[in-house]
């Protein structure tokens, strides 16, 4: 099993997103909200829902589900994220971690939720049976990834720093690599889940001014690894001209973007 773990990623992970998790919080992740408040009703999170985020980032899904009576619970890799995520909700049990081997007990969850983050674990089969197994025999667990790409203009954003970043390995999948219905079937599948129903989300990337862009996008995990490696400047000058094409008379930025998720069985 210590072999199958392998490899684990949260070490570099965490040192990516924690480095401007307040930006993150702040800025990036409210983009999200109405993604999660769709989520989390659909697996009807209320009062007494044993409630697992996985990758919860700066913990926004996890506060909304504990203002709806949930029994929280997050992990993630960054130390950063996680002090936000305490902050807001500091009756939640929240914890650092690999996705590969959750510190919780089986089935000890109603729901567990992995909003871009399972696919992105250094061994995303395994993460994903591990949350398999701390979930509910009747339990839910919620796969987020990018929607179609086609007809998205915030694809242009989403890609826009190939160039500043390492070449991949061969074959690695690039950020829309599920966003295709029977490859994320057969992603939960191959983990053991039975795929149930897959769901568009709308969710726009929305800015009142470029800095404000800019700051939110500097923030992920990506935008670091090419920081790295090409430097600030290189990188906000690659945002700001993927921005600019969504430009707003008022100055702000509207570029139309979009989340597909998978509700599995256990």
């Amino acid at each position: 099993m210590a072999e199958a773990l392998k490899p684990r990623t949260s070490d570099a992970n965490g040192k990516l997103w924690g480095a401007a998790a307040e930006d993150w919080a702040a800025i990036q992740e409210p983009l999200l909200r109405a993604v999660f408040v769709q989520a989390l009703d659909r697996l009807r999170v209320g009062p007494g829902t044993r409630y697992l985020d996985v990758g919860c980032g700066a913990g926004l899904a996890v506060r909304i589900a504990g203002e709806r009576g949930a029994l929280c619970s997050g992990l993630d890799a960054a130390d950063g994220m996680l002090a936000v995520a305490r902050r807001r909700s500091p009756r939640a049990d929240l914890r650092r971690g690999d996705l590969e081997e959750l510190p919780f007990a089986d089935q000890s969850f109603d729901v567990v939720t992995g909003f871009n983050s399972f696919q992105f674990a250094g061994n995303p089969s395994v993460a994903l049976a591990e949350a398999r197994r701390v979930a509910r025999p009747d339990g839910r667990i919620l796969i987020m990834t990018w929607g179609k790409p086609e007809g998205m203009e915030a694809a242009s954003i989403i890609t826009s720093l190939r160039a500043l970043l390492p070449p991949p390995p061969p074959g690695a999948p690039g950020p829309f690599a599920l966003s295709d219905e029977a490859t994320l079937r057969g992603f939960a599948a191959a983990a053991g889940l039975k795929p149930l129903e897959i769901v568009d989300v709308p969710c726009d990337f929305v800015y009142p001014d470029l800095a404000t862009g800019l700051r939110g996008m500097n923030a992920t995990g990506v935008a670091r690894v090419a920081i790295e490696r090409s430097g600030e400047k290189a990188v906000s000058e690659a945002h700001a001209a993927a921005l600019a094409p969504f430009r707003q008379k008022d100055g702000s930025y509207r570029a139309k973007g979009g989340f597909r998720y998978l509700v599995a069985a256990p």
